[in-house]
């Protein structure tokens, strides 16, 4: 009996990720999270045919939703079923987390977002952002920051050379 090992298996790879969340909002904190999802969405997600950026959490009956996650659907899927490609999706957290976000959900001036999608062993998993919105003085500020930290850099460097 020959058993196979997969090496990729155990390890964590980004099916997607939203970069413009850390140029829109201060990010707080960051909690890992499960998703329920049907086959052909998961099918999509392995094919990495997914948008993630305008995806944010909402809570409902006491439960967490994300929406705004656009998955397309992948050709080999079967025809005759019917696609719901802007669906609710729950999402699994422990209630402690729930209760958490929800304290947080309720604060004016936070919300939750989705940060990223990967996979973990054979797990989809969703990271969950609470975030607090930024200004846009506080964008220019934050450009003019990475500018002047490149910049210092290459001064470093010169003069260590």
């Amino acid at each position: 009996m020959i058993i196979l090992k997969n090496k990729n298996f155990g390890k964590i790879s980004q099916i997607t990720e939203n970069k413009k969340a850390y140029y829109n909002y201060f990010i707080e904190k960051t909690i890992e999270s499960g998703l329920i999802l049907q086959g052909w969405e998961v099918k999509s997600l392995r094919k990495k045919k997914v948008n993630i950026s305008n995806g944010y959490l909402f809570f409902q009956n006491n439960e967490l939703y994300l929406i705004g996650l656009d998955i397309q659907p992948c050709l080999i899927s079967n025809i005759d079923e019917r696609y719901q490609l802007h669906r609710n999706i729950k999402v699994l957290l422990k209630k402690k987390e729930i209760y958490f976000l929800y304290g947080k959900y309720k604060t004016k001036g936070y919300s939750l977002i989705a940060l990223s999608l990967y996979w973990k062993k054979a797990w989809c998993k969703l990271k969950i952002a609470v975030a607090k919105g930024k200004n846009k003085k506080d964008k220019r500020m934050n450009i003019k920051n990475r500018e002047w930290n490149i910049k210092k850099n290459i001064i470093i460097k010169k003069f260590l050379k």
